[in-house]
């Protein structure tokens, strides 16, 4: 998470709460009223973790690099590997598009997680952001584990009330002439954004590509550039 997102969390968590609560539904403040509670499993994991670090059996950052790996890395590298064929493959875009899950799944990626998923375009005049207000759902088998921001209460509030402002938080301004459209994720059906192909990526192949894209630029949290090196976020 970058010193942006931390400074964002950070500020949000505080305000964000009494800006948004006379705005929700029932349903939604009655979730927010208790997700500050972690839930059983949660302490238990939090417990066998802080145990095993007390213990030295386990490394406690040597765990954080696990974890980093499958939100970064292992995980979105699906993703981009869809999008990438999408953007050098006219015909399997078009199979994207209109039969994400059956079309993901001829890349070899499926499973929990991933049952029902569908992929939003984003061109020159709309910008897709995906959420998911009640908890957090998210296509695992394309994305990995879901990033902590992602699950955060300033994220999933202010993604339905101030999206444009939330970018803004994440680096991206968006134009005003740019529709920005929110997709709420639920168990059912879970969201994978279809980014813009960047200028300067002509003549590279589907796998050098594939470098270019982004976990967040799949979330809609960013847009794909050109890599400057490492692993994009």
């Amino acid at each position: 998470m970058t010193t942006t997102r931390r400074d964002f969390l950070t500020a949000a968590v505080t305000a964000a709460g009494a800006a948004v609560a006379p705005d929700l539904s029932h349903a939604h403040q009655h979730d927010h009223e208790h997700q500050a509670v972690p839930s059983d499993p949660t302490l238990r994991v939090k417990a066998l973790e802080s145990l095993l670090v007390e213990k030295g059996l386990v490394d406690r950052a040597a765990l954080d690099a696990v974890v980093d790996a499958y939100e970064r890395k292992i995980g979105p590298r699906n993703g981009a590997r869809v999008v990438a064929r999408a953007w050098v493959d006219p015909a399997y875009k078009q199979r994207l598009l209109t039969n994400t899950t059956a079309a993901i799944a001829e890349l070899g990626y499926s499973g929990p997680e991933g049952e029902q998923m569908l992929v939003v375009e984003n061109t020159p005049k709309v910008h897709n952001l995906v959420v998911c207000t009640l908890c957090s759902c998210y296509p695992w088998p394309v994305l990995g584990l879901p990033p902590v921001w992602y699950k955060s209460a300033p994220y999933r509030s202010r993604a339905v009330i101030d999206p444009r402002g939330l970018l803004r938080e994440f680096g991206l301004q968006l134009p005003d002439d740019v529709e920005l459209r929110v997709w709420d994720s639920t168990a059912d059906l879970r969201y994978l954004v279809l980014p813009e192909r960047p200028p300067g990526s002509e003549g590279l192949s589907e796998e050098a590509l594939a470098e270019w894209v982004s976990r967040d630029s799949m979330v809609g949290t960013a847009k794909v550039v050109k890599p400057t090196g490492g692993v994009p976020g």
